[in-house]
């Protein structure tokens, strides 16, 4: 049986799982490779031997942006054997995440696939890098080496338990992204917390289809290294593609966000007549955005399992979870109930403690909570006198435990399961020449959770009038990637705004246009 009290580090973890597991597979792959937990304990000691002969070790920054496959875990497992520091960059960010990300994380070495889905990211790091950071290819391999020559693994506590080994990026609230650091510990306690709640054995089959270099990545592997079970891993996702791979596999479990469930709805309806989409699925599980009860309802009744959804975010991997053992209507409308280990608080804007029912900040502490940010300040301002981290989201706690979700305080959109800062495109959308004000929001979207609407006046309203197309361009020309472009565009003679300092009202514009 695991005992994570005596597991501090992701690479004990996988020496336990490897001994206990032996020859039981770990992945699946859309190409048709398997290997087993103990030939990923293999592969990740040859790799380790390849990056320390490149001069990586203990405590060297490594940031690396590679899809979702087999060897980007492999390759993530193996720094964590040399206990580097990894800052994994999901790989359709492009120069401006990419550049801000390599110079506020200090980063040394690079690790890129070479040219991925028709785009250059080498040439990309190799502009944005300075002089000093090395910038390695895996697109044909990841370096190998003799194990003999690595340094002994001392998988002390102050090592890989209370030192960063995680460094992730997320937009949060500001334009600029936060540096988020996160210990193997504080990683693994999120994967128990999530594993205890999936309560998946060694007979499941689960999926990966987004990307590894999400907070959720290691979540999810950390989860399979506890409970024993495999999982798909897919590249990219399509739920043509996804359930037809899942089906030949025998998944029984799948999901990834709200997103997902919608397309696994949508291409098993047009499957009409054909019987279950993927006739070994029981369960779908997934996060990153709110499930309408309406979904909830139509995609249980038509894919035929249970689905159990969470909330979780990069500083906190796992907060609260459905399991498959809740009822129709706590699993419809609330988020599950706190984690193992996570401590869920509501506060009164007093910051005193709000009563069951009352709604409030959703405030937190737990092993599974990051250590830091790689700004103090951001830091400072995140805890509260008595050690809680103030999450911005508003919700409550019900008597029975479960969390109930409200809204947030951050202004931020969830576009499939991603967090964009709604600033920092505003602030773009505003050096177009032919816009005066601009505000950008989230509306209701059946297929993305919430779409990116821009708001803007015009500089003269007696112009041509500003097309979608025209201002998408000028964005990619600033480099904005393509998942924070505007979907939707909106000419307003003027923007409302109220309160003592005018500010814009955004839940105004979301009422005007959420239709």
């Amino acid at each position: 049986m695991f005992e994570s009290a005596r597991i501090h580090t992701l690479w004990e973890l996988v020496e336990y799982r490897a001994a206990a597991s032996r020859g039981a597979p770990m992945f699946f792959d859309g190409d048709g490779r398997t290997v087993t937990f103990d030939g990923v304990r293999d592969e990740a000691l040859r790799v380790a031997a390849g990056f320390r002969e490149l001069g990586i070790g203990c405590g060297t920054r490594v940031a690396w942006q590679l899809p979702t496959r087999i060897d980007t875990v492999i390759a993530s497992i193996a720094l964590a054997r040399l206990g580097a520091v990894q800052t994994p960059v999901i790989p359709l960010h492009r120069e401006r995440e990419v550049g801000f990300i390599l110079g506020e994380s200090a980063t040394e070495y690079v690790l890129v696939p070479g040219i991925w889905r028709g785009f250059d990211h080498t040439a990309m790091v190799r502009k944005l890098a300075g002089d000093g950071v090395r910038v390695i290819s895996v697109g044909g391999g990841l370096p190998v080496g003799e194990p003999a020559g690595l340094p002994e693994f001392t998988p002390e506590r102050e090592r890989g338990a209370a030192r960063t080994r995680w460094i992730y990026y997320t937009s949060g609230t500001t334009a600029a992204p936060k540096g988020v650091e996160h210990t193997d510990a504080t990683l693994i306690a999120g994967g128990v917390g999530l594993a205890t709640a999936l309560g998946m054995s060694a007979q499941d089959i689960g999926s990966i289809a987004f990307p590894y270099a999400h907070i959720a990545g290691p979540d999810y592997v950390i989860a399979m290294l506890v409970s024993g079970f495999p999982a798909v891993i897919l590249e990219t996702f399509t739920a043509a593609e996804a359930a037809d791979a899942y089906a030949r596999r025998g998944v029984t479990m799948a999901g990834g966000s709200t997103a997902f469930y919608q397309a696994f709805l949508d291409e098993s309806r047009r499957r009409a007549g054909h019987g279950k989409l993927i006739p070994s699925l029981r369960l779908l599980s997934g996060g990153g955005a709110p499930l309408p009860p309406e979904l909830y309802a139509a995609a249980g009744r038509e894919l035929e399992c249970a689905i159990v959804h969470g909330y979780g975010m990069t500083e906190c991997p796992m907060i609260a979870m459905g399991t498959p053992y809740d009822s129709d209507e706590q699993l419809s409308r609330t988020v599950g109930r706190p984690v193992v280990g996570a401590e869920v608080r509501i506060a009164r804007p007093d910051g005193s403690e709000a009563g069951v029912g009352e709604a409030g900040e959703v405030t937190l502490k737990g092993a599974m909570l990051f250590r830091r940010y790689t700004d103090p300040a951001l830091t400072t301002d995140a805890f509260d006198a008595e050690g809680y981290f103030h999450t911005g989201d508003l919700g409550y706690l019900r008597p029975d435990g479960h969390l109930v979700l409200t809204g947030r305080l951050k202004d931020i959109i969830i576009r499939k399961g991603e967090n964009i800062s709604a600033q920092e495109i505003e602030d773009l959308v505003r050096t177009h020449p032919a816009v005066a004000e601009a505000a950008v929001i989230g509306l209701p979207d059946r297929e993305r959770g919430e779409r990116l609407c821009a708001v803007v006046t015009l500089a003269d309203p007696a112009a041509a009038q500003l097309s979608l197309a025209a201002l998408n361009s000028h964005l990619r020309a600033a480099g904005l990637m393509t998942q924070k472009l505007p979907e939707q565009l909106e000419i307003a003679d003027e923007l409302p705004r109220g309160g003592p300092l005018h500010k814009v009202l955004k839940e105004a514009l979301r009422a005007r246009y959420r239709a």
